[in-house]
């Protein structure tokens, strides 16, 4: 049973629902410029909207920091959703109070509005109770499709719950389900798979997963660190040398809990980033003094996929080198093709997210090939933390009041 409750516990018909999505994409000269968030929401909106539901859409953009920045409206979003739903959705220059009252009023049953940027009220982000119950007022249901914004306890992502019946919305519920599958339940051998440039910004995830994976597979720069506190001289390469005993401590602990920890044994090298037609490869014990580490080598991801090939579940975030940079992004595409090809030959249940890691997956044309690929970004690194996450306890807590209230 699921700790929540879903949009098939929920009679919409004839209601107005507030439905919290994530907004804030990305944006080119007033133009979307990824629009995957948005195609995220569809199902929900349909969902609703077919069953006979107003829907208002609340969401952040941006960081105005409570105060009302024209260059950071939802309106042009809006015009972006109606073209990705394929139905007319209307917008309200404010989510609270009587122009919103207004524009809902108006609305027919069966169709959409964006309400304004929540964050022009500095109460969003404080969750004032009073912004949180003024948008409550607004609706009958509310429904949080937004996993992306659910590690911050705004007025919109978990005061609000306090107010009205809570649902997660399809996107939610497929996160939650995909992420619990991979660490919570999952199906063993589990590998989890961490880069990025720096260890200092994922000590807690690193130090979460030792004791919930069966390999720690880390890649990135945050490999070179690692490295340099297994005593390897790297020449130039990014390393964060006061994290060396942080690292030994991580370790430490992954060999306490049994967790095997992966490092490359061979590396592509160049003296720097932008040279990639000068790199070559050598063993992680012979990187010149002039040259920076910038990708696991032939031998370290052969390696790998040969210590991947009995992993039943992995859990993805990082790319093992600078992928932006050719011939640098060579260990991460073959990974990921690999990944993609267990995932559809063999059952293996694969989860991904961050920014970086998804731009990798669609480099290599397989980012539709995964079991899950998450678009959180903050949310998912806090996930892989072990963190509880505001919104999504909002809607735990949401229930039991439910379950407590046709109790008595």
């Amino acid at each position: 049973m699921a700790r929540f409750l879903t949009l098939s516990d929920a009679n919409v018909s004839g209601k107005t629902v507030l439905v919290r999505a994530d907004l804030n994409v990305p944006m080119a000269d007033g133009q979307v410029s990824d629009g995957t968030r948005l195609d995220r929401l569809v199902p929900t909106l349909e969902l609703l909207t077919q069953r006979g539901a107003k829907v208002a859409v609340l969401s952040h953009f941006g960081r105005p920091k409570g105060k009302v920045v024209p260059e950071m409206s939802l309106e042009p979003v809006a015009a972006a959703l109606a073209e990705v739903l394929g139905a007319s959705v209307q917008f309200a220059p404010d989510c609270v109070g009587s122009e919103a009252r207004a524009a809902l009023d108006f609305l027919p049953a069966g169709h959409v509005i964006v309400l304004e940027n929540t964050r022009f009220h500095a109460g969003e982000e404080a969750n004032d109770p009073a912004l949180s119950a003024a948008m409550a007022e607004l609706g009958d249901l509310y429904v949080n499709d937004a996993f992306s914004a659910a590690h911050r306890a705004h007025a919109s992502t978990e005061g609000i719950t306090r107010h009205l019946p809570a649902y997660a919305g399809l996107a939610m519920e497929a996160e939650l389900t995909n992420l619990g599958a991979a660490l919570d339940d999952p199906e063993r051998p589990v590998a989890a798979i961490v880069g990025g440039a720096k260890v200092s910004t994922k000590i807690d995830v690193l130090k979460h997963l030792v004791t919930k994976v069966d390999m720690l597979v880390i890649g990135g720069g945050m490999a070179n660190t690692f490295l340099l506190a297994a005593g390897f001289d790297l020449g130039k390469s990014l390393v964060e040398a006061d994290l060396t005993d942080t690292a030994k401590e991580i370790l430490a602990a992954a060999k306490a809990s049994g967790c095997t920890v992966f490092l490359p044994e061979d590396a592509n090298v160049a003296e720097t980033i932008d040279s990639g037609e000068d790199s070559y490869i050598v063993t992680v014990d012979d990187v010149p003094e002039t040259h920076m580490i910038l990708d696991y080598g032939p031998l370290a991801t052969e390696s790998l996929l040969d210590r991947m090939r009995e992993t039943r579940t992995v859990v993805w975030n990082g790319p093992l080198g600078a992928f932006e940079f050719y011939p640098f992004g060579i260990a991460t595409f073959t990974l990921a093709e690999w990944i993609a090809t267990a995932t559809r030959d063999s059952g293996l249940v694969s989860v991904a997210g961050g920014g970086d890691t998804v731009a990798a997956l669609a480099r290599a044309g397989v980012e539709q090939d995964l079991t899950y690929v998450s678009t959180a970004g903050g949310a998912f690194l806090e996930w892989m933390e072990g963190k509880v996450l505001p919104g999504v306890k909002a809607l735990e807590e949401a229930k039991a009041r439910d379950q407590a209230k046709d109790a008595t």
